[in-house]
């Protein structure tokens, strides 16, 4: 038989058996359909072929003009965060049995992955103090269209959600993606402009019997800590809704647990717990909620439990508990059409956390905030810059804004020349955004690198504190 490449097992006979199985007689009878004018008439302008030496010395030319994100010269967050990795997190991910293995369609047979996942499940229920934990979804930002339409399933003849006005933009996006089909009617909340806390007002007079559920983001979006977690809790279910807390897993070794303020459901971004960036995926959706039957049966993703035999010597075993996608049951009683258990991403933070411990999780969650604070402080003594600009209280994440009619715009590119990413030029639209930045501080960025970041933009606004 004759190859018509070395790498592409496909002979000649083998093609022309296929086209006669078909009915044609060659490769362009394929594509008759298309119009001729949209036919290319030449070949491909490609290179001639390279040894395996010039190619890796090209990747290599093209891989030094990256900056590479660990050089504490980026200052971006906004979803996905930067943030140390222990070797010892990949080196167990990338293990053969964890990486090629995947939750079978008989998933009793996979003992190995069933507790994995059951461990993960375990390990988060502890530090959101959750009573379940699903494994798992696909982000945060579809966790929580996933979260909104479980409250209206839960709350059957409400179809309303309230949500705060500081929501990351993102994660509205797709909730909304999610939401309008199902006909539910998002609505937004007002804050203190200066504070960023929610309008407690203007919540109760919004919680109206249509309402099915309450959002709330602690730590915001934009880095402030929501103070009123308690009242909120207590007006949101005096009104006969759900609470629905978003929340980052790091922050846990240091603010109270949404389990501990009255959440009925989490949601998270879980690739903060030892996931890289890469380019923005995959990511880790965390999915909780309380032990309420109507909660539970209404949970979407796949739910990991553990049996065990009835007589002694008893024997432990794990099942898919709950598994409510359509592919499973039947469609019309599937409760989510989450494909994926994102179950390695779900490895990988399940390893990570126990490789930080209780105790690595605080000193973690402490750092992250006394090095946001300390840049936010230095900022804010710089004339024309105030930092952070919302909210009196923050982790990771805070608002810097330009007073002196100097361009977020402007500023974010001239620090790009310098090689400093300063996180996100936020929308302008919006009040609590007018000539602002995001920015991201974590335990990647020594000391030395946020004082780079502070001097930098203090020439910056010095020397073109004028409008732009």
């Amino acid at each position: 038989m004759e190859f018509k490449h070395p790498y592409i097992p496909m002979t000649v006979e083998t093609e022309r058996e296929m086209l006669e199985s078909i009915g044609k007689k060659d490769i362009e009878d394929l594509f008759c359909n298309v119009p001729d004018e949209f036919r290319l008439k030449r070949d491909l302008n490609l290179p001639d072929s390279h040894s395996e030496y010039e190619v890796m010395a090209r990747i290599r030319e093209l891989a030094e003009k990256n900056s590479p994100a660990d050089d504490g010269q980026i200052f971006l967050g906004s979803g996905v965060g930067l943030h140390y990795i222990p070797r010892l997190v990949p080196s167990l991910a990338g293990r053969s049995e964890f990486l090629t293995a995947y939750t079978s369609y008989q998933p009793e047979v996979s003992q190995g992955m069933l507790q994995t996942l059951f461990e993960y499940q375990s390990l988060l229920a502890e530090i959101l103090d959750m009573d379940v934990v699903n494994s798992s979804m696909y982000d945060m930002a579809t966790g929580l269209g996933e979260a909104v339409r479980m409250a209206v399933r839960v709350n059957r003849r409400r179809s309303k959600f309230l949500i705060p006005g500081t929501i990351n933009p993102e994660h509205y996006e797709v909730m909304i993606t999610y939401t309008e089909p199902a006909d539910i009617e998002i609505v937004k909340l007002g804050y203190d402009s200066s504070t960023g806390l929610m309008d407690l007002d203007d919540l109760r007079a919004k919680l109206d019997d249509d309402v099915a559920g309450v959002y709330l983001e602690n730590p915001s979006y934009l880095g402030f800590i929501e103070t009123q977690v308690d009242k909120i809790n207590q007006i949101v279910h005096d009104a006969g809704a759900l609470l629905v807390a978003g929340i980052d897993v790091l922050s846990m070794g240091l603010l109270r647990p949404p389990g501990d303020y009255g959440a009925d459901i989490v949601i998270a971004e879980g690739q903060v717990l030892g996931s890289p960036v890469s380019y923005g995926g995959p990511l880790l959706g965390v999915f909780g909620c309380t032990m309420d039957r109507k909660l539970v049966y209404q949970l979407p993703g796949r739910l990991v439990g553990m049996t065990r035999t009835m007589e002694e010597p008893y024997e432990r075993g794990f099942v898919l508990t709950l598994s409510p996608r359509e592919q499973h049951i039947r469609r019309e009683k599937a409760t989510s059409n989450i494909c994926s258990n994102q179950a390695l991403a779900a490895v990988t933070a399940a390893i990570y956390m126990s490789t930080l411990g209780p105790d690595g999780i605080k000193e973690l969650s402490e750092t992250i905030a006394y090095k946001s604070a300390y840049a936010a402080r230095k900022l804010d003594a710089i004339p024309g810059i105030e930092a952070p600009a919302i909210g009196e209280y923050i982790w990771k994440n805070f608002v810097i804004r330009f007073s002196n009619g100097m361009s977020a715009e402007y500023v974010f590119q001239e620090l790009l020349k310098s090689g400093i990413q300063c996180g996100v030029v936020l929308d302008n639209d919006k009040q609590w955004a007018k000539e602002s930045l995001l920015l991201s501080v974590t335990e990647f960025h020594s000391l030395e690198k946020i004082d780079n970041l502070i001097q930098s933009l203090q020439s910056i606004v010095t020397d073109g504190g004028v409008s732009r």
